[in-house]
């Protein structure tokens, strides 16, 4: 598994840690992975902060997710770069066909702890290889949804991605967070990536920027550490979490942009 990869560790991590503590997200899947295959992070990785934020994050996904379910019945649900996340389990598939995506080495490890069904779906791709929209099927809906991808992707491939998706489906939703142009550069010194070998991300400023060409709209901006998530944090964790992760602080760093394709 290359360093990339090993990324999804660290989201892991975190969402098995908020759900042992019973806050946040409730997560039983990334507590039995990490069980078994976790392995010793370093640094900034293992970092209670860390693991408040990607609880948060994912929660943040989930609640968008179950929406749009409940406003698009028609829709297929694509998971890009779902890596050893429970996702598909914390929402259920609720009889849509849900479509899990990764590098085929990611999806190879998933399978040691997930089965497919009649509506959940697992996928071998590399997204920058556009032949990977062909392995989808074909609908006149889909939600999609990316979390922690983007900031791999150089913003030319990113709007390529979006354009793939844009000419396979006919009308879409998709929630994505992404890094900011200053948050790309800081990560080079300073970021819990780093502790696993990755060291090369990407940024984006103005969500519109990835619009033009691509068939998309761009909706609005998400909370992505939402005041109720940050209250169920106690005492001076709360008031640490909020000051230094939650508000004008943290969108210097992090962004999560809803676009619509129409």
């Amino acid at each position: 598994m290359n360093n990339v990869n090993k990324t999804l560790y660290i989201p892991l991590y975190g969402k098995a840690y908020v759900s042992r503590k019973g806050i946040i997200l409730q997560d039983k899947k990334a507590e039995e992975i990490w069980e078994a295959e976790g392995f010793e992070l370093k640094g900034k990785s293992k970092s209670k902060w860390l693991a408040y934020y990607m609880g948060m994050r994912s929660a943040v996904f989930d609640q968008w997710l179950r929406q749009q379910m409940e406003q698009n019945t028609d829709a297929i649900i694509i998971h890009i770069g779902c890596g050893m996340d429970s996702r598909v389990e914390r929402v259920g598939t609720g009889g849509y066909q849900w479509y899990d995506l990764d590098f085929p080495e990611v999806i190879a490890e998933r399978k040691r702890f997930y089965q497919e069904n009649e509506q959940y779906h697992m996928v071998e791709a590399d997204v920058r290889d556009r032949t990977w929209i062909d392995k989808l099927p074909q609908a006149s809906d889909a939600i999609v949804v990316m979390e922690g991808v983007s900031m791999y992707f150089a913003p030319e491939e990113l709007k390529q991605i979006l354009q793939d998706i844009s000419g396979k489906y006919e009308k879409f939703n998709l929630l994505m967070d992404c890094y900011t142009s200053f948050a790309a550069k800081a990560s080079k010194y300073k970021n819990p990536i780093n502790d696993v070998g990755v060291t090369l991300v990407y940024g984006v400023d103005e969500p519109k920027d990835l619009v033009a060409g691509t068939g998309l709209v761009f909706v609005q901006e998400h909370e992505m550490t939402p005041l109720p998530m940050i209250n169920q944090l106690q005492g001076v964790e709360k008031v640490i979490f909020k000051k230094l992760f939650g508000g004008k602080i943290a969108k210097k760093m992090y962004r999560l942009y809803e676009y619509r394709g129409v």
